[in-house]
């Protein structure tokens, strides 16, 4: 596999291994060609499926986890340039462009194709397959590029783009109990509820009765019990849907939490106690 990180503005991924899963606060914007292979984006409105040849554009503050398939005898490889705050605070400080308005449409966009972009992508890729490292002076003109076709290909992207807003504050149960299979720092949901993380923990607190990591923890387990007694699902299946770093680390949480292993579960599943923890 290889991942490499060009400068602060691009990121490249290539492999030809089976699909990975990756969770991920998306604290920038991010634009991302599909080059070959799938990329399957498992957002918190819903699923995004990005193929081969398509373009996407992700608004920054999201929890997302993305699955990478690489296609049929092809190598995966993806091509993604972050849009970061200061970037395009100057950008449109030099282009006279204003940014006012909160952005409130869907947080990821399927593009409409286009050979300016496509054209745009593809002259990237000798600078990230030929070398180690972007220059960052080609970067800027490069990430300045990008925005500049964006905004005259996609107008309606302007408030998308320079929407320099941060998260108000939400109901923090409600957004934890839809949002705890994330397996991100517990900054970045003290981010998203629209809190500081001291905050976030006092209120995480009151609500729970517990702290953040803990509460984390056995909702994951117990979301993992019910899926494997109830639905039969398999372990290796639902390990990095529900916020775990690797098989080995869920084995060890699930004994500890439970006495047992996954594999141990036999007897019919009793009590919704789990279910709800």
């Amino acid at each position: 596999m290889d991942e490499n990180n060009f400068g602060n503005a691009f990121l490249y991924s290539c492999f030809f291994d089976k699909a990975l899963g990756h969770e991920q606060f998306v604290p920038e914007h991010v634009i991302s060609y599909q080059i070959s292979g799938e990329t399957h984006i498992d957002h918190q409105n819903g699923v995004m499926i990005l193929k081969e040849g398509q373009i996407m554009i992700a608004h920054r503050h999201q929890l997302a986890k993305a699955f990478k398939y690489p296609a049929e005898g092809k190598e995966y490889r993806s091509l993604s340039v972050m849009l970061h705050i200061d970037r395009l605070n100057q950008f449109g400080m030099e282009n006279h462009v204003s940014f006012d308005k909160k952005y409130i449409g869907e947080p990821n966009i399927l593009l409409e194709p286009n050979s300016f972009l496509e054209g745009y992508f593809q002259s990237l890729i000798p600078y990230v397959e030929q070398s180690k490292s972007v220059s960052k002076q080609m970067e800027t003109i490069k990430v300045n590029e990008i925005i500049t076709l964006l905004l005259e290909i996609h107008p309606e992207l302007k408030t998308f783009l320079f929407d320099f807003s941060e998260p108000f504050k939400i109901d923090l149960e409600e957004f934890m109990v839809k949002n705890y299979q994330y397996n991100v720092p517990i900054e970045n949901f003290a981010k998203l509820t629209g809190r500081s993380l001291a905050s976030f923990k006092r209120d995480f607190n009151k609500i729970f009765q517990t702290s953040p990591r803990k509460w984390l923890k056995d909702k994951r387990l117990s979301e993992a019990y019910y899926l494997i007694k109830q639905k039969q699902r398999k372990p290796v299946d639902i390990y990095l849907d529900l916020g775990f770093e690797n098989l080995s680390h869920f084995y060890s949480s699930f004994r500890t939490k439970f006495g047992i292993t996954p594999a141990t579960i036999s007897t019919p599943f009793s009590t919704s106690k789990d279910r709800s923890d």
